[in-house]
């Protein structure tokens, strides 16, 4: 028997069918994870995102793990599950054919429609939106019922299904079915009583249907609910629907209805007796590649003849507006018999100012063929003769490389049924009127479409890879594409690699972007030539900033202004797109305008500029930190901050602030700590980010910037800031398993400590030599470290620091088999995490405390004293730790016969140590992991864990855990018969326990 179809359905609310069947999800979590996921069908949405989707702000310390189990939980109720809901890097996609989701097949209905309008088939485009209107079940959930997230998913979808209503009724209007919407449009104005759109389609139906007078009280009643609402009056479009039918004008009327109901051509408009219709277009291009979406919205401006149609194309210089508007232009030029006109405005153009407008209205008379003698010259009389010669005419005018909104204006016609197609660098915000199209960078896919276009199917197969990467080199800009493949031409024996090659090499990429007389960089300094001085001032500065995107606060710094003022001088960088905005209130370079920028001449202010930066970044991680970490102890290089502090921070927005901006710290530590001068700054900039760092279990980035830190105090000599840094340093090299390098750091560190006869500090490096050691197997010296360091501790205050040193001692005396000192080693730092405000940092002294109480064979109290560590594990806080707990929870519940849960924690902590773990804790889980598997019996999964342990433990020189994985080893290969193996591994195991001087029996059944 065939497999019953399943079908997915969240139009109105979530359905998922097997057949005729309808599947039942129950609770929240498993119908909010589903909706998430099918709300954007094919894409990656990471577990964060389904987190906040079923629980919002406030998720539980589960909230992760409740997602992972969610998704098995679906993948197993719905038929063939797993392929429908993919893991896709760290996060799932739902990939569901479109014709089993009908979401999808609303997409593929309005496409439909589309397709429809722009071959002129108006009533297949009518059937089409309204197929794709009668999927929708019922309303969308509100926020309430279905959380913030999803409802706003919903919110987008039915701004779609709204659009669609609008068109289908628009296009039913134009088959003459006035009288048949008059009730519709009613009811869609009752629901939406501020919506224009339906307010005027309701007059047009009332009007065509002979009900003037109600047609204009529409209107009447909208504009007192906008007064009493709003206090403003209704929109110029709808105020000149209203003057229209108040006068009767004959354009209101419909259409006759033609056979087909398609849309009929009309009369062509009547020229003058002595016109004939110019054309100054530019030439058409040939192989023009991408831009498809924008270029089919240009597209579908000839066909409302009922007024004026302005748009206005900008874009960043070489972003290809007037390719695409000259491309439109040719497209639309037969629905425009009186005249198709080009006029270069040359608002950016090399050492040429911007037209005068009355000089082109002069030029433009004349191509029409008015003479020379009937021309006014002044410009208001310019401006009269224009629009009155093209009042009935129906003329394309292309208004290509505007300045302003300023030069535009006296250009633009009065009569309907004129198109006017702008380009500028500038947003034309200030045209009343005008529609407007933002052009970004080339989706990669039009990049690669258009180097196909230029260099050949051949090379785009043999180099499709190079072609990639090429793409990504000129940052998918198409002026850089077009001089790229331009030099691949004219070069013959260049290949895609060798041209990526030499684009690789960052200082000389704008150099490489030259073709000709056309150039990358020549383009982009016309945009920075048309600004004040003052504005390219503020543009080369903001280049110094060093990550990809920044905010207003940051910007501020900078260029040492106001946040306010700061945000008008980015706003206005934005609006001639020499930056852009992918969020609300970050701005970013494209890639090679920020080099360009940096390539600018220095005037001596970018110092300063550095500087303030450094100061703001060191105020809002002060503020981060001061919330993620309350207890650490005082920096010896701050005092009186010189930048104002931020707002204060919850502890979620802290760490929000770190996880944006992390890498952008660390590139502003390097370019400190490289340009000298600003070791002051560097170095308590880097000790914040190292705490961040650290919790995250970023360990390159953490060695990385304590190395930086210890390098810049050691060039200002102060050697309290320097202990401080090579402390951080040597547990990042401990984290990251270089156990010889660290003990050299570490060792330094504590002679300066006891140079300066700091107890507290001293006792710091000495916990850190003790965990160097025993990872080395040195135990009898880790022991005197940390006891020593315990010893210290007491009476400093360091109560989180002796913590830290009881738990590394419980360890020790664990390896050592003296269970009953390691169980009371990790009480006591469990005891102190408490004490000192520290308890969710305590998973490690209660997952060392349970593995005690294994030992002494108290499963009941081990069972306790894990599900407590449990609950306070974070996964996104010292994931490693929280793998290690899992992996110890999977032993515990193993010997209380508890073996579904024992698997998942089991399969949780294999999940975090591989994904997140350090090499610290990778074999430590991985042993016990394998001894859980070796008592069920799974001796073949044993031996391949005991393995990887091993190669792990040996790589970094983790003498116990190499230990470990030898014996485990040499049980499973007991278990699977191979006495042979088994004897040397226990053998080797035995020889290096002995040279530790401790017995193996840390995990005994």
């Amino acid at each position: 028997m065939a497999q019953a179809t399943v079908s997915f359905a969240v139009l109105g609310s979530l359905e998922v069918r097997v057949g005729e069947r309808r599947l039942r999800l129950g609770g929240s979590v498993l119908p909010r994870v589903l909706t998430t996921l099918l709300l954007s069908p094919g894409q990656m949405l990471p577990v964060a995102r389904l987190v906040e989707a079923v629980w919002g702000e406030n998720p539980p310390s589960t909230a992760a793990h409740q997602v992972r189990k969610a998704i098995g939980d679906l993948r197993q109720r719905i038929p063939g599950g797993s392929a429908v809901i993919v893991t896709d890097g760290p996060g799932y996609r739902a990939d569901i054919p479109p014709g089993e989701l009908d979401i999808s097949l609303f997409s593929l209905r309005l496409q439909r429609a589309r397709e429809a309008l722009g071959a002129r088939m108006t009533a297949e485009a009518a059937e089409q939106l309204r197929t794709a209107l009668d999927l929708w079940r019922g309303p969308a959930p509100d926020a309430e019922s279905s959380g913030p997230l999803i409802a706003a998913g919903y919110a987008v979808l039915e701004e779609r299904r709204l659009a669609a209503v609008g068109q289908l009724v628009d296009l039913r209007l134009d088959l003459g079915e006035h009288q048949e919407l008059v009730g519709d449009l009613m009811e869609l104005v009752a629901k939406h009583p501020l919506r224009e759109s339906f307010r005027g389609q309701l007059m047009l139906a009332l009007y065509r249907s002979g009900r003037q007078a109600e047609a204009l009280g529409e209107y009447t009643a909208l504009r007192e609910i906008l007064v009493e609402e709003l206090g403003v009056d209704p929109g110029r479009q709808l105020g000149s629907l209203y003057e229209a039918i108040l006068h009767g004008r004959p354009e209101l009327q419909a259409a006759p209805r033609t056979a087909g109901h398609e849309n009929p051509s009309g009369p062509e408009p009547v020229a003058p007796d002595e016109y004939t219709a110019p054309c100054t277009l530019p030439h058409d291009l040939t192989g023009y590649a991408g831009r498809e979406r924008e270029l089919e919205l240009l597209l579908g401006t000839a066909d409302d003849t009922r007024r004026l149609r302005i748009v206005a194309v900008d874009g960043m210089g070489g972003s290809g507006k007037t390719s695409l508007v000259v491309r439109a232009a040719h497209r639309l030029a037969d629905a425009y018999p009186d005249g198709r006109l080009h006029t270069d405005l040359r608002g950016f153009s090399p050492s040429q100012e911007p037209r005068d407008p009355g000089i082109v209205i002069a030029a433009l008379l004349r191509t029409l063929g008015v003479p020379d003698e009937r021309i006014p010259e002044d410009l208001d009389g310019r401006v009269a003769l224009w629009r009155s010669t093209l009042s009935g005419r129906r003329v394309l005018l292309v208004l290509d490389n505007a300045a302003d909104a300023a030069q535009v204006r006296p250009l633009l016609p009065a009569s309907a049924g004129c198109l006017v197609l702008i380009t500028s660098r500038s947003r034309m915000s200030e045209l009343d009127g005008s529609e407007s199209v933002s052009l970004d960078v080339l989706p990669p896919a039009d990049s690669l479409a258009l180097l196909r276009a230029a260099l050949g199917e051949e090379r785009a197969r043999t180099e499709s890879a190079e072609m990639e990467r090429l793409a990504e080199l000129c940052g998918h800009l198409p002026l850089a594409l077009c001089v790229a493949a331009a030099r691949l031409r004219s070069r013959a024996r260049w290949t895609v690699r060798y041209l990526v090659d030499r684009l690789a090499d960052e200082s000389r990429r704008l150099d490489e972007l030259r073709s000709g007389d056309r150039s990358v960089e020549a383009t982009l300094r016309l945009s920075y030539q048309a600004m004040g001085v003052e504005h390219r001032t503020m543009l080369r500065l903001l280049a110094i900033h060093p990550g990809t995107d920044f905010d207003v606060p940051a910007a501020a710094a900078l260029l040492g202004l106001e946040r306010a003022d700061a945000e008008d001088v980015l706003e206005q960088f934005l609006d001639v797109h020499l930056l852009e905005q992918y969020e609300m209130d970050r701005y970013a370079f494209h890639d090679l305008v920020r080099r360009f920028a940096r390539r600018l001449p220095t005037e001596g202010d970018e110092t300063a500029a550095f500087a303030r930066l450094l100061d703001h970044g060191l105020a809002v991680t002060d503020e981060a930190c001061r919330v993620l970490f309350p207890s650490r102890g005082a920096d010896p290089l701050r005092g009186s901050p010189s930048a104002a502090p931020p707002a204060v921070m919850t502890p979620k927005q802290a760490a929000a602030v770190f996880d944006r901006e992390h890498s952008t710290l660390l590139a502003l530590v390097r370019q400190a700590v490289a340009e000298e001068g600003f070791d002051e700054q560097a170095v308590p900039l880097a000790r914040n980010l190292v705490f961040y760092l650290d919790m995250r279990s970023y360990l390159p980035q953490y060695e990385k910037t304590a190395a930086l830190a210890a390098t810049a105090a050691r060039r200002l000599n102060n050697l309290p800031a320097l202990r401080n840094c090579l402390n951080n340093l040597s547990v990042a090299q401990w984290k990251a398993g270089r156990f010889t390098e660290g003990i050299a750091t570490v060792a330094e560190a504590l002679a300066i400590a006891e140079e300066l006869d700091d107890r507290r500090d001293m006792a710091v490096s000495l916990n850190s030599l003790g965990l160097l050691n025993s990872s080395l197997g040195r135990l009898a010296a880790a022991e005197e470290c940390l006891e020593r360091a315990v010893e210290l501790f007491q009476g400093s205050g360091a109560g989180r620091q002796e913590g830290y040193a009881h738990s590394n001692l419980s360890s020790v005396y664990s390896y050592l088999g003296r269970h009953q000192d390691a169980a009371a080693a990790a009480e006591r730092a469990v005891q102190l995490s408490c004490r000192y405000g520290a308890e969710s940092e305590g998973v490690t002294a209660l997952t060392d405390l349970a593995i005690a109480q294994l030992s002494l064979n108290e499963t009941a109290q081990a069972h306790a004293t894990i599900s407590r560590a449990l609950s306070l594990g974070d996964e996104r806080r010292t994931p490693e730790d929280l793998a290690l707990a899992f992996a110890v929870a999977s032993d515990i519940h193993q010997r209380l016969g508890d073996h579904r849960r024992s698997t998942d924690c089991a399969e949780r902590s294999l999940e975090l140590i591989r994904s997140e773990g350090t090499a610290i804790r990778r074999p430590a889980v991985e042993n016990i992991l394998g001894n859980v598997h070796g008592r069920r019996g799974s001796h073949y999964r044993a031996l391949a864990l005991h393995r990887d342990a091993y190669r792990h433990a040996q790589v970094i020189g983790f003498r116990v855990e190499a230990a470990h994985a030898l014996r485990g080893l040499a049980t499973a290969e007991a278990a699977l018969g191979d006495a042979e193996a088994a004897r040397v591994h226990r053998e080797q195991a035995d020889e290096l326990c002995t040279r530790m001087g401790i017995p193996f029996d840390r995990y005994a059944a």
